[in-house]
C-alpha cells in the first residue's frame, strides 16, 4: 500500500497560477506546471533533487552527486540541467565543479498546483 504523503497548510497569497483541480488553467500555466512535472518525472531527478535538500546548506557539488545515484558525471549533468531548465534548481559555477539548490518555492508551487 503506498505511504500517504502529508498535507501542509498552505498560506494565503503564496500560489503563482489557479489549481488544475480548482478552476480553468491557462495554456501558459498548464505548460509551466507540465514541464515541472516532467522533470519531476524521472526518479534519478526525484533522488537528486532530495540529495541535494539533504545536503549540509542546502547545495550540493555535482562531484558529490554522481556516487548515490550510480551514473556518471555527464549523465547526471544531463539530468541537473533538466532540473535546473524547469526551474527546480539553481547552479552556481565554482572553478571547474558545478553546485546546485533546489528552489523550494518551485517545489511550493508543484505541489499547490494539483489542489483544490
Amino acid at each position: 500500500m503506498p505511504a500517504q504523503l502529508p498535507l501542509i497548510a498552505s498560506t494565503e497569497g503564496n500560489v503563482c497560477c489557479a489549481t488544475v483541480t480548482g478552476s480553468v488553467i491557462s495554456v501558459a500555466d498548464a505548460e509551466r506546471t507540465a514541464r515541472t512535472f516532467k522533470a519531476l518525472g524521472d526518479p534519478t531527478r526525484v533522488r537528486l533533487l532530495s540529495l541535494i535538500a539533504a545536503a549540509p546548506r542546502g547545495e550540493a557539488c555535482i562531484c558529490d552527486l554522481t556516487d548515490p545515484v550510480g551514473l556518471s558525471q555527464p549523465t547526471v549533468s544531463h539530468h541537473m540541467k533538466q532540473l535546473v531548465d524547469a526551474g527546480l534548481a539553481t547552479r552556481e559555477q565554482r572553478g571547474k565543479w558545478a553546485y546546485y539548490r533546489v528552489v523550494t518555492d518551485a517545489l511550493d508551487a508543484a505541489s499547490q498546483a494539483l489542489r483544490p
